[in-house]
């Protein structure tokens, strides 16, 4: 039993270096890209009318691989010696974000069959079948190297972010000093402004909200111009970790994809 644990662990686990594993992570990708089509093309009502039977025997099918894929990484994740005890490694890899995601990934199919919703609910827990998406990261080397830029680099991004929501704090709030005497509907709060914000800043600019005084006009340019800056730096910070776990592979040293650390 032990040796199937293991062969089973190389393949779920350890599957760039085997035939059989690399074998498994290309169904499963094509699997969850399947399935997102699917859940897309549900929503356009000739396809679903015209292909219920084939839309609910692709979900079945679905979500049989995706369970019994769930229930054999839980059984086979104590040949890790982060979760080699029987119990209490197990609990502790549920709560992984990969498990939690594996999780999710088939909850919306048991949910209705254990607990009565109405069907607004029940069409709700349909479309998070889409969260499906997210097990690509297992599968991904690219995506997971991504992940561990953001996780190395978390830092530098939440002080990008926390300026970007500052900057927004103080242009809704002179916003609507200055613009709402002038539109008391539209600028009625800071909350409200902050729609201005977003859109500003992002240089969306749906139109739907526009200042019509000079002094709003001039700050809108200015809150523009700053907004792109900091909206830039985020994606900068990630490009240059990005490049450096690129430059790190190149020169021989293997980084963990799960915490972006070399491995020596």
């Amino acid at each position: 039993m032990r040796a199937v644990q293991s062969k089973l662990y190389e393949i779920l686990e350890t599957s760039t270096g085997s035939r059989a594993g690399r074998l498994v992570n290309a169904l499963l990708i094509v699997l969850i890209v399947g399935n997102v089509v699917a859940v897309t093309m549900h929503t356009v009502r000739p396809f679903a009318s015209r292909y219920v039977k084939q839309f609910r025997a692709f979900e079945l099918v679905s979500v049989a691989i995706f369970s019994i894929e769930y229930v054999l990484r839980m059984w086979v994740c104590t040949r890790n010696d982060s979760y080699r005890r029987p119990v209490l490694g197990r609990i502790r890899y549920f709560f992984t974000p990969f498990a939690i995601i594996d999780l999710v990934a088939v909850l919306p199919f048991y949910l209705p069959m254990l607990i009565p919703f109405d069907l607004i609910f029940v069409r709700a827990l349909r479309l998070m079948r889409l969260l499906r998406l997210l097990k690509l990261g297992r599968y991904s080397e690219s995506i997971r190297t991504m992940g561990a830029v953001v996780s190395e680099k978390r830092e530098e991004l939440g002080v990008a972010v926390a300026m970007s929501l500052i900057l927004l704090l103080i242009a809704s709030a002179l916003m609507y000093f200055i613009e709402g005497p002038a539109q008391p509907e539209i600028f009625s709060s800071i909350p409200a402004a902050m729609w201005w914000g977003v859109v500003t800043m992002t240089t969306v600019g749906y139109g739907d909200v526009l200042p019509v005084t000079t002094a709003g006009k001039i700050l809108s340019g200015l809150i523009a111009v700053l907004g792109i800056g900091l909206f830039i730096l985020p994606a900068g910070i990630i490009a240059a970790g990005y490049g450096a776990q690129i430059r790190n592979s190149r020169r021989g040293r293997r980084i963990c994809p799960h915490c972006g650390k070399p491995i020596t």
